[in-house]
C-alpha cells in the first residue's frame, strides 16, 4: 500500500485497487472510486462504432453525457467488448455489485473496462474482486487505483490541481491508463477526474468536453481508436463554492483546471509509448458505396496493431473489428462478419468458435487474406498492405542518420 494520494485529494472520495485474478500477471485489476454522496457526473467516450457493453452501460446511465453518480468501478485485463447480450449483463451485474457495496442504486454506478477484446469477464473473479475493493476503500490507496487501471503502461498517471473559487479551495485531481491503442477519438484510455467543486451536471459535461477536445483527443500513438475509451468526472460538491453553471463568473477558472489536469495525464500517456515478409489483402464487401468500403478496408490496413498481429502469427481478430468500427464507413457489430482466410471468427456481434492454432498456423504464409462482411450495401474494396515488424522499425529509425 501507498501513501501517494491524487484520486482522493479532493473532499468525500474514497478508492481503493485489488488484484482479482483477471490479469494472468497477478498484478491490480480491480478498482472503485466511490463517492459519499451523489455526485455531479460527466463522461465523454470512444467515437468507435464498436463499443464495450461498459460504454454502452454509461452511455444508458447518461444518456446526455452529463447527471449524477455515486461512483465508478473499472477493471482491467479483460475489455468487455464484442461479448454479445451477456457483455451487457455483466456490465449492468458489476454496477450492481459495487452499487450495494457503498450504498447506491445500479444506475449511479459507472462502469469501465480495458483489455482483451472478445474475451467474456471471468465474473466469479470479478464479483470477489469488487467486494475485496469495497472492503478496502480508504484515502490512502491511490497509487494501488492508478496501477490497478493498468495494461501495458509502463507507469502510473496521475495529475492534480488546486484552485481557489468564491475563496473556497478547490482540488481538481485524475488519475489515466494508456500506453497503445491511443488515437484518442478517444482511445484504449481510460480517465478518472475527481473533485470537490459544487458544479451543475450540465456544466460539468461542457468543461469536460472542452477539456478533452485539447488533451486527450491530440494526442496519438498508433493511430487506432478503441472500443472501450472513457473519460470521467465526478464533482462532490464539498468545496463549499457557490454553484457553478457554465454562465458562473468562477466557471472558466474551474474549466481551465480540469483542462490542466486532463493536459497532464495526456502527456503522461503520449510519453508512456520497411521490414515486410508476407502481403496481406484486406477486403471489405456490403459496405454502403465504395468509397465506404475503401474507407473501412484501408483502416485495417494502416493498423499498426493489426500488422503486428499478422507479423505474429496472432488471430487476435478484435483489433480488425476495432480497426473497422474507428473508421467513417458505417459499421454495426449486429451485422458484421470477419474472416481469417476460410476461417469465420466473427459473425454478428459475438465471436464464433474457431482454431486459433489452425489460424495462426494459416497467418505463418506468405499471404494472408482477410474478408470482412459489413451486411448493409454492396459496397466493396480490396486494400493491399504488409505485415509490421522488427526490421521495419530498426530501418526507419536509421533511416535519416
Amino acid at each position: 500500500m501507498s501513501n501517494l494520494r491524487h484520486i482522493t485529494l479532493p473532499k468525500g472520495f474514497q478508492a481503493a485497487g485489488v488484484a482479482c485474478g483477471i490479469k494472468a500477471s497477478g498484478n491490480r485489476d480491480m478498482a472503485i472510486i466511490a463517492c459519499d454522496r451523489q455526485a455531479s457526473a460527466a463522461i465523454v467516450t470512444t467515437r468507435n462504432q464498436i463499443v464495450g457493453a461498459p460504454i454502452t452501460w454509461c452511455r444508458q446511465i447518461l444518456p446526455r453525457g452529463f447527471g449524477k453518480a455515486r461512483g465508478m468501478v473499472i477493471n482491467a485485463g479483460v475489455s468487455n467488448v464484442c461479448t454479445g447480450k451477456r457483455g451487457l449483463v455483466d456490465a449492468r451485474t458489476m454496477a450492481g455489485e459495487t452499487a450495494k457495496r457503498i450504498g447506491a442504486e445500479p444506475q449511479q454506478i459507472l462502469v469501465a473496462s480495458t483489455g482483451v477484446i472478445g474475451h467474456p469477464l471471468p465474473m466469479g473473479k470479478v464479483k470477489r474482486g469488487i467486494a475485496a475493493a469495497a472492503k478496502a476503500l480508504g484515502r490512502r490507496r491511490d497509487a494501488d487505483v492508478a496501477e490497478a487501471i493498468m495494461t501495458t503502461d509502463t507507469r502510473r498517471k496521475s495529475a492534480v490541481v488546486f484552485t481557489s473559487i468564491g475563496g473556497k479551495k478547490v482540488t481538481v485531481a485524475g488519475i489515466a491508463k494508456g500506453s497503445g491503442m491511443i488515437a484518442p477519438s478517444m482511445a484504449t484510455m481510460i480517465s478518472a477526474v475527481t473533485t470537490d467543486a459544487v458544479i451543475s451536471p450540465a456544466a460539468l459535461g461542457k468543461a469536460l468536453k472542452a477539456a478533452v477536445g485539447g488533451s486527450f483527443n491530440a494526442v496519438t500513438v498508433d493511430s487506432d481508436t478503441s472500443t472501450s475509451d472513457i473519460a470521467a468526472v465526478l464533482a462532490s460538491g464539498h468545496a463549499g463554492n457557490d454553484r457553478l453553471t457554465a454562465s458562473s463568473k468562477q466557471y472558466r477558472k474551474f474549466a481551465a483546471a480540469l483542462s490542466e489536469v486532463c493536459g497532464e495525464l495526456a502527456r503522461a500517456i503520449a510519453a508512456d509509448g520497411e521490414g515486410a515478409t508476407k502481403l496481406i489483402r484486406v477486403e471489405v464487401k456490403g459496405a454502403r458505396t465504395d468509397r465506404q468500403a475503401e474507407i473501412a478496408a484501408k483502416s485495417v490496413a494502416n493498423s499498426p496493431l493489426f500488422k503486428c498481429a499478422v507479423h505474429g502469427c496472432d488471430p487476435n481478430w478484435g483489433r480488425i473489428a476495432m480497426a473497422l468500427g474507428k473508421s467513417e464507413a458505417k459499421v454495426a457489430a449486429d451485422k458484421l462478419s470477419i474472416r481469417i482466410g476460410e476461417t469465420l471468427i466473427f459473425n454478428r456481434g459475438a465471436p464464433t468458435k474457431f482454431s486459433a492454432k489452425s489460424v495462426s498456423k494459416y497467418l505463418d504464409s506468405d499471404q494472408v487474406d482477410v474478408v470482412c462482411d459489413l451486411r448493409l450495401g454492396k459496397g466493396r474494396f480490396t486494400a493491399l498492405t504488409c505485415d509490421l515488424s522488427r526490421e521495419y522499425i530498426t530501418i526507419n529509425a536509421d533511416y535519416h542518420t
